[in-house]
């Protein structure tokens, strides 16, 4: 039995497929309308200030309730400068470190112009000496060495190293008051104390201390 292949229809044959028609854009029903999202609550305000300034702590102060400076070794700080620099250290909040730190860089500085001072006042007190009208002139050399000798014999050598260090010893008030303990000594008339009779100081004791005697 022969089996007769069918033949595959030809595109003229074929009953075409119709395309979709297009969308009725006129009649296409409308995306729903989008949910706004809701707002974001703003942060609360403190009297104004934002929260990290409000939560600001106050600070705390570095600066000692007094400061205690050292002079470099030998030297002594002019205590009228130092009181003023204090009070502007404790305004600027300065810690005892800090300060010393600029005690120590300015040091040398106000120690020569204390220096320069105090040598400009020795200098004055040494011209005024020269000029006394007292022991001065002339006789200058003369009369220091009396005021010289009063010192000898009553002061130490404690006082002698002090009137040198500090150039008190060319004060004139200081000079005067030795050259007239010298001429004193010299006249022979400086009186260092007498003594009373005992029957005087027995009567003075009874007035004194009645109870024991």
């Amino acid at each position: 039995m022969t089996t007769e292949a069918t033949a595959a229809p030809t595109g003229e044959n074929t009953p075409s497929t119709a395309a979709p028609a297009a969308a009725d854009l006129t009649t296409a029903t409308p995306a729903p309308a989008a949910t706004p999202a809701p707002e974001a609550e703003a942060a609360p305000v403190t009297e104004g200030k934002t929260e990290p300034e409000a939560a600001k702590v106050e600070p705390v102060l570095k600066a000692p309730e007094k400061y205690e400076f050292k002079a470099p070794e030998g030297q002594a700080l002019d205590p009228a400068v130092m009181g003023k620099f204090e009070a502007l250290a404790k305004e600027l909040d300065l810690s005892q470190a800090d300060a010393q730190k600029f005690v120590d860089s300015v040091a040398p500085e106000m120690l020569a112009v204390q220096k320069a001072a105090h040598d400009k006042l020795v200098t004055e007190w040494t011209d005024a000496a020269k000029t006394d009208k007292e022991f001065g002139g002339d006789k200058l050399n003369e009369n220091l060495a009396v005021a010289k000798k009063a010192l000898e014999t009553f002061g130490t050598p404690e006082l002698t190293k002090l009137l040198n260090d500090t150039g008190l010893g060319n004060n004139p008030e200081v000079i005067r008051m030795l050259f007239r303990a010298g001429t004193k000594i010299s006249q022979g008339s400086f009186v260092q104390g007498s003594q009373a009779p005992q029957s005087q100081n027995a009567n003075a004791a009874n007035k004194l201390y009645p109870d024991m005697t």
